[in-house]
Parts: C-alpha cells; sequence; structure tokens
C-alpha cells in the first residue's frame, strides 16, 4: 500500500497559552500545541492528498499548511500526543478509498408494489369523508 512518509522537516511545533482548564496556571504556562504540516514537503500520494485537503477542510491555510491546535489537556506533553493522534486519524481517513456507488434501477415489480398501496391508502383515505360526497 501506498506509505505516507513526513519528515520531520515538513513539521513545525509551536506552544502557545491555552484557553482550556488550568486556572491561573493557564496564565503562566503555553501548553497548547499548535502542529503545522507543509504538504508540499511530505510525500503524501495525489489521491490522498486530495482526500486530506477535502477532510481537513479549513484547517489548511494559504500556504498549504495543515494546522491543529490541540489544547484539550492541561500538560503541554499530553497535548502534543493529542496533536500526533488527530494528525494520524486525519491521515488514516485520508488513505481510505471511498467505495464506488453502483446505481441501481428500481424494479418493475416494486413500482407495481408502489403504485398499489398508494391506490389502497387514497381509496382508504376516501372513505373517512362524508357519507355521500364518495365520488
Amino acid at each position: 500500500m501506498n506509505e505516507i512518509e513526513i519528515p520531520p522537516a515538513a513539521v513545525q511545533l509551536s506552544f502557545v497559552r491555552s484557553s482550556g482548564p488550568g486556572g491561573q496556571h493557564v496564565n503562566k504556562v503555553a501548553t497548547a500545541v499548535q502542529l503545522r504540516v507543509n504538504l508540499a514537503k511530505t510525500r503524501i500520494p495525489l489521491a490522498t492528498r486530495k482526500r486530506l485537503v477535502r477532510l481537513a477542510g479549513q484547517r489548511i491555510n494559504s500556504r498549504g499548511e495543515l494546522m491543529i491546535h490541540a489544547d484539550r489537556f492541561r500538560s503541554q506533553a499530553r497535548n502534543r500526543e493529542d496533536a500526533f493522534d488527530r494528525l494520524e486519524a486525519l491521515l488514516t481517513k485520508a488513505r481510505q478509498v471511498p467505495k464506488r456507488r453502483i446505481p441501481t434501477k428500481v424494479s418493475a415489480r416494486r413500482k407495481q408494489q408502489r403504485s398499489e398501496t398508494k391506490k389502497r391508502q387514497g381509496g382508504k383515505k376516501k372513505l373517512r369523508g362524508k357519507p355521500g360526497s364518495n365520488d
């Protein structure tokens, strides 16, 4: 299977102050992680890269960098791990080739059954009217 290779030069980590849990600690320590992956420097097959761009949506900036912001945890180490886990999950999802849909037709018998059911329902509803007005 096509291997995805992300060299260390394509990955950039920066640490910023988090807005998550932590009380006063949040105001002093940069625990949130911003992971940037320059897609141009990676070895990702073209089809997989297209699916990745579609899946990532607005997380890809104008310079072609995939940005993942992780501030779920109070520690920098856990946020870094979380960012890499989310990158891995995104790559795994992008690697999966969507199953091609095979268009099918409704059978003639099924169309006939539907028509009969509709006539039966219509007949039932017609009987709900006032007596003598069933024309």
